[in-house]
């Protein structure tokens, strides 16, 4: 068993039983042999390097309803906030005086709020013109996502969730579709960006099957960036009762993801933070070469509840970027400077 480790280090792929024995597999030595040669290919790559984004948590409304989300339309419990331009561009100041270079927009799916915001992204990018912005703003129409684009914005995260139409049906009530999310990926692609996507681990009815198409739509797709994270369920969502998703098997699958793709950016998530005192640092180890220090305002920041536990993290915000420096340097790594870009080109999606 253990030379599917290695089998999959030389080749970039493995057929969908070698991957399911290594999703699946109890073998401790095989485990440190994926996590051992993911390492290997993360340094050969970027060297000993991590990347800050920082975090700007810019709205918790969502016109969404997704199942699993403590921001859901639905959820009364939370307070309402969109930070203005002034905040916004005060967190971005914040975040560049501390040595970050990308900022991260991150909100729910909040249309009539993105008109406003396209100014304040222009703004960043006249203020900040060496900066990388990353939007993660959830499914806009296109000439919404070229407008972004124009308004100079370089990256965007959508994550797809789930890879089975079925699977998605479960996590989201209609309309939302699979296909509108897969379309919006490639419209993103075409219009320019550096694109990332990336699922839940552990979410509910997730298999490993789930999982194995989740590689292999990730595979095609080829994005610059890939965030995973465990399922943590939120107590003011229809899924409280469910079990969190395992840690352990978020960082195998990060090993897995940086080995079938060794140039992608692929941060260690505070949700392994959450689940685990060691959790962003067994991500790292595993092949993660971003962390995205928090830099919300606390008092917002406290209303982002995507899940439990999540402002428990600590370490995650801009107070404790020295500590995290620390923990980083102590086994061995260093926070880079500059962007961060994928040292790739992007290729042609194939269907």
């Amino acid at each position: 068993m253990q030379c599917l480790a290695d089998e999959l280090k030389e080749r970039g792929t493995l057929g969908d039983e070698g991957l399911r024995t290594l999703l699946e597999s109890e073998d401790p030595l095989l485990e440190q042999r994926l996590l051992a040669n993911a390492r290997e290919v993360t340094d050969r790559t970027f060297g000993r390097n991590v990347w800050l984004r920082a975090l700007i948590e810019w709205t918790n409304v969502c016109r969404n309803d997704c199942l699993y989300c403590g921001i859901r339309r639905s959820n009364a419990a939370v307070a309402r906030y969109t930070l203005s331009r002034t905040e916004i561009l005060s967190c971005c100041a914040q975040a560049w005086q501390a040595g970050v270079h990308t900022f991260v927009l991150q909100g729910g799916e909040h249309p009539a709020g993105v008109e406003a915001l396209m100014d304040t992204v222009a703004e960043i990018r006249a203020a900040w013109p060496d900066a990388a912005i990353t939007l993660s703003l959830g499914e806009l129409a296109p000439e919404t996502y070229a407008l972004l684009r124009r308004s100079g914005a370089d990256r965007y995260l959508l994550r797809h969730e789930t890879a089975d139409a079925a699977h998605y049906a479960r996590l989201h009530p209609k309309p939302q579709t699979l296909e509108n999310r897969l379309a919006c990926l490639r419209v993103l692609r075409e219009t320019g960006f550096q694109t990332g996507t990336g699922m839940m681990v552990g979410s509910p009815y997730q298999t490993t099957d789930h999982l194995i198409a989740d590689l292999r739509f990730i595979e095609r797709f080829r994005p610059e960036m890939i965030g995973i994270g465990p399922f943590i369920p939120q107590r003011d969502t229809p899924f409280r009762d469910f079990p969190a998703g395992s840690a352990r098997l978020t960082v195998r699958l990060i090993a897995l993801l940086r080995l079938m793709h060794p140039d992608a950016l692929i941060p260690s998530t505070t949700a392994l933070s959450v689940l685990s005192p060691d959790g962003r640092m067994s991500g790292i180890r595993a092949g993660a070469n971003v962390v995205m220090p928090d830099f919300t305002p606390s008092a917002q920041r406290a209303e982002y509840r995507l899940y439990e536990g999540k402002n428990a993290a600590w370490t995650e915000t801009v107070a404790n970027l020295q500590t995290l420096r620390e923990e980083l340097a102590r086994e061995g790594y260093a926070i880079a400077s500059g962007r961060g870009d994928s040292p790739r080109t992007i290729q042609p999606v194939t269907q």
